[in-house]
């Protein structure tokens, strides 16, 4: 019997989606940014349902022993125990057998009570062969031909197991990266039999383009998925000959590109920062770009002693981000008790973690972000002669630093290790920690209980960055290379300070290691310890600064509202 049609009109597909605490169905920034977006989309009432994996045995826990060496512990979870299984399921074509998919619903609730429901797409079934049992298990984990079926069936399942439970009139399908692109192909597919046709005519690729919506997130080679035409063949087997020609002319020396798959069939594409999308301009010339730069979800990303603050000072933000802009009407004494109260938390968090105990009157600097070499987590220790002379001459400081490094990313866990290696230098001169095992509830705490949240990437490879933006919500101002948002967010000495200069988008990568280095060391030195220690009203100016300019403006309610208005409403 059919289900009966919902009223969604667009369709959100993501390869990881951060929800709550206790699902692992996210790494990092990409899941993070999906979960706030389905938030926020709840929030403003939009009409969208969101497709992702169910990541059984999730992306890992991280371990550190002393010397800062990264394993990894799987997560084991079981969606029934949490979750609401749809009822629904499809099957999939793979490799020349059929895999079953079922869905798990998990509903997120906006502030005035409309509902986005996520669907997180399962194989492991006792119809399925075993090894299909466990392609949604590992996220982003496995080798090509894994990867290639998780993306089938996030692209082609996520789509079939939509119009089976009566999604059948989605305006928009929005991708989130490249990693869902193959719902280009079943949008094909699906037209083409409407059609009455056996093959993909041009007809049938410019009809399913005003469909879809695709936005791009990184520069970094690593993040654009490629897979030999052959493997493609034969792992996706339910199409027969359909898109046999239009293959062959779209894979580029035959290997298939699942960004450019997404480009070439996207009505609106767009990056997520003004900077990116120049640079993502320049990397894909024959493809027009637009820009939405992210944001983050307010509610979610305040501290309990900020939102208590804003609850009394300015009724009505959660519901309406842009009136944080209000926040330059709080007194500063107010708005540093809360930040206090919240810096007593994270305090409490470290001694409990690590067993070191931080001053809560020491200036203290948070690091916090996915280990990958061009993030260069350890630039602050560029020169600890340096380092050791400001904190003895300016300071004191203290440092409290996390991340995961993906399990195959060598020079990452070399980046941990070399980070453990300079705080074991300067132990007992400065008190600094690596907290294990990074997750969304350390990071509420640490982006609101840090006096200075630092970043220090390799331009022009930070796309956008999120986490000073949640940061600047809980009034903690941000020192920070010129990439990504903060080449929007940053006025010197107002809502935080720059490392360096604005390289521009024409400039090809290069390491100013060593002048980034000397520059993050003189902003400290000259500029924000003597402010921090000897001028306090004006550090607590910049710091409401920072919500109001800031928090106010890089939230997920401004950018989802951009969605509505330029991609799933407003394009042709």
């Amino acid at each position: 019997m059919p289900l009966p049609p919902n009223d969604a009109a667009i369709a959100y597909f993501s390869m990881e989606v951060g929800l709550a605490d206790d699902l692992p169905t996210y790494s990092g920034g990409l899941g993070v940014l999906a979960g706030d977006t389905v938030r926020s989309a709840a929030d403003g009432g939009v009409p969208m349902v969101a497709v992702s994996l169910a990541h059984r045995r999730g992306y890992f826990r991280q371990r550190l022993d002393a010397a800062g060496r990264q394993t990894e512990v799987p997560v084991t979870w079981d969606p029934a125990a949490s979750l609401a299984e749809a009822p629904a399921r499809v099957r999939l074509n793979l490799a020349g057998h059929e895999v079953q998919i079922r869905a798990w619903r998990y509903d997120v609730r906006g502030i005035g009570g409309h509902v986005v429901p996520v669907y997180l797409l399962d194989t492991d079934l006792p119809e399925n062969r075993s090894e299909d049992r466990t392609i949604t298990d590992h996220l982003y984990g496995g080798d090509a031909r894994y990867r290639l079926r998780q993306e089938a069936v996030l692209g082609i399942g996520g789509v079939r197991l939509l119009r089976a439970l009566g999604h059948s009139e989605l305006r928009r399908f929005h991708m989130n990266e490249g990693h869902a692109a193959l719902l280009v192909v079943e949008l094909g597919y699906e037209e083409m039999r409407r059609r009455g046709l056996d093959k993909i005519t041009d007809e049938v690729a410019q009809a399913v383009k005003p469909l879809c919506v695709f936005t791009t997130h990184t520069p970094v080679p690593a993040g654009h998925d490629q897979f030999p035409l052959r493997l493609l063949r034969d792992e996706i087997t339910g199409y027969g000959d359909a898109f046999h020609l239009r293959a062959a002319e779209f894979c580029l020396n035959n290997v298939c590109n699942m960004t450019y798959l997404a480009l070439d069939n996207s009505v609106y594409v767009n990056g997520v920062a003004k900077r990116h999308s120049e640079i993502s301009r320049q990397m894909y010339a024959q493809y027009k770009i637009d820009s939405i730069t992210n944001g983050v979800h307010a509610a979610t990303w305040t501290a309990p002693p900020i939102q208590a603050l804003f609850d009394r000072e300015i009724p009505g933000w959660r519901s309406d981000n842009a009136s944080l802009r209000y926040a330059l009407r709080i007194p500063r004494h107010e708005i540093w008790v809360a930040h206090q109260a919240a810096k007593a938390a994270l305090v409490r968090t470290v001694a409990e973690r690590s067993g070191l105990r931080l001053e809560s009157g020491a200036f203290t600097i948070g690091f916090a972000r996915r280990a990958t070499a061009y993030k260069r987590a350890d630039l602050l220790f560029d020169d600890l002669d340096r380092l050791l002379a400001l904190h003895d001459g300016a300071g004191p400081l203290q440092i409290v630093y996390a991340g995961k490094a993906h399990p195959r990313d060598d020079g990452g866990k070399a980046m941990i290790e070399r980070v453990f290696a300079r705080i074991a230098a300067v132990r007992g001169r400065i008190a600094a920690v690596y907290l294990e095992d990074y997750d969304m509830a350390l990071a509420r705490q640490m982006v609101a209980g840090v006096d200075l949240w630092l970043n220090t990437p390799q331009p022009p490879l930070e796309a956008s960055g999120t986490s000073g933006m949640k940061a600047a919500l809980n009034g903690v101002p941000q020192l920070s290379v010129l990439d990504g948002w903060w080449l929007e967010g940053c006025v010197e000495g107002v809502t935080g300070w720059a490392i360096g200069s604005d390289v521009g988008a024409n400039n090809p990568p290069g390491d100013e290691r060593t002048a980034d280095a000397r520059s993050l060391y003189a902003k400290l030195e000259s500029v924000i310890l003597p402010m921090y220690y000897r001028d306090p009203d004006r550090y607590m100016d910049v710091m409401r600064n920072a919500i109001t300019l800031n928090g106010a403006f890089f939230n997920t309610e401004r950018m989802v509202d951009q969605y509505v208005r330029k991609a799933y409403f407003g394009a042709p």
